[in-house]
């Protein structure tokens, strides 16, 4: 049986855990002010340097020892960029959590950021940077976040050439002393945990650290509309962004609901319209992601130049479609939605590194923690009229079209 609990530790950072009783292992995700929107505007790529540096030694040990401290215990171990935090997390058995802790919360508390290391990192975030050529979904991803979103939601994370180069070592050092601080902070952990043991033990870690900065403000409205970049390949990526309710909106399972219908797999309507019928694209897809006063849907198509057009046109069509009377959602593709959205539900419930990133996301989100069967019980509660109500009324805002191929297409927007 699983039970979540938590407390708030005597730092101020909330600690949530879900012990799993059907589990041995443990996994902890730690949400660390120092994502990419604290990057200085003249500064972008910080976050990403940081995520390097932090594993590359902590507290007394080097790059080397710090690693064959956690593979000693079995544990795994992970530093990724958010837009708000630093996602620290480890996995290991239940058993050997209590030594893994130290080795953990030295990552936050006490990085190295060796002289040695600092060239290596930035250079692999370069690098990560030039890779992008290689990715141009990716690139095309990134330019409509960049017109979609206001600063600082519209960072990739990855920084800029500019900023990476200008970043010096005192600044790395200093700048994660003043931000990787337990306000804004969360600690999730689940599987086989115990959060009467491991409470005592992260205060007694994390003894002197206090303090915090806010969360970064948002700037001017963006752009929005339609952008092309020419790339001359033989593939064309589309891609369109709107809006959507934020995750502790009521509405925001009716809309994950939504996307389902229109991309819940070979049985959505983007794969039947767009690919299978009328044979227009290799890909496409529609997904939903929600922050806690934010949210949007990323719809996508990869198709070839010839077909460009229309795959667009067939795109925005079926987007706008579904809230038509013409496009009423039927049952069973209601039906199809909800055993899908259980299905993904049960699947992650498996795995107690998704647990814990839920966790965590849920209490910055939602500032509280969910559990399986709440989120299971609110799927049971939604009816086909009230998603069909939804879609009626639902706005998408302006709409953001980001193109890369060979030539511009026309657009609506």
């Amino acid at each position: 049986m699983n039970r979540i609990q938590s407390r708030t530790l005597s730092c101020g950072m909330p600690l949530v855990v879900e012990h799993m009783s059907t589990v041995r292992s443990a996994a902890v995700q730690w949400m660390v002010p120092g994502g990419s929107a604290d990057d200085p505007a003249n500064r972008l790529g910080r976050a990403a340097m940081w995520s390097e540096l932090l594993m590359r030694g902590s507290g007394p040990r080097d790059s080397r020892t710090d690693a064959d401290a956690f593979d000693k215990l079995g544990a795994s171990r992970s530093a990724d960029v958010g837009t708000f935090f630093m996602r620290v997390g480890a996995t290991t058995l239940g058993e050997r959590l209590h030594d893994v802790l130290p080795l953990l919360v030295d990552m936050v508390r006490t990085p190295r950021f060796d002289a040695d290391a600092i060239e290596p990192s930035r250079d692999l975030a370069l690098q990560s940077i030039e890779s992008l050529q290689d990715d141009p979904q990716e690139r095309a991803m990134l330019g409509a976040r960049s017109r979609h979103y206001a600063a600082p939601l519209d960072r990739s994370g990855m920084g800029t050439p500019e900023g990476l180069r200008a970043l010096t070592r005192d600044e790395l050092i200093s700048g994660w002393g003043s931000i990787a601080l337990p306000r804004r902070a969360v600690f999730a952990a689940a599987g086989h945990v115990d959060i009467d043991a491991l409470a005592p033990q992260l205060d007694a870690l994390l003894a002197g650290w206090t303090g915090g900065t806010d969360e970064p403000p948002r700037g001017e409205n963006p752009p929005r509309g339609y952008a092309h970049e020419t790339d001359e390949s033989n593939q064309v990526q589309i891609v369109v962004l709107h809006d959507a309710p934020s995750e502790p909106d009521a509405d925001s399972l009716l809309e994950k609901l939504l996307v389902s219908v229109l991309s819940g797999g070979m049985s959505g309507r983007l794969f039947s319209e767009v690919r299978e019928k009328r044979g227009l694209c290799y890909s496409v897809s529609a997904g939903y992601s929600g922050g806690k006063d934010f949210g949007g849907v990323t719809a996508y198509v990869g198709t070839t130049p010839e077909r460009a057009q229309e795959s667009l046109d067939v795109l925005l069509g079926q987007l706008q479609r579904v809230h038509t009377p013409e496009g009423r959602i039927t049952p069973d593709e209601f039906q199809r939605a909800v055993i899908g959205m259980k299905s993904r539900l049960i699947f992650s419930g498996e795995s107690t590194g998704a647990r814990a990133s839920a966790l965590a996301a849920d209490m910055h989100r939602m500032g509280r923690p969910r559990s399986l069967a709440e989120l299971a019980t609110e799927v049971d509660r939604v009816t086909l009229d009230q998603l069909n109500a939804y879609a009626a009324r639902r706005e998408m805002g302006r709409l953001t079209i980001q193109t890369l191929g060979p030539a511009p297409l026309k657009s609506p927007v």
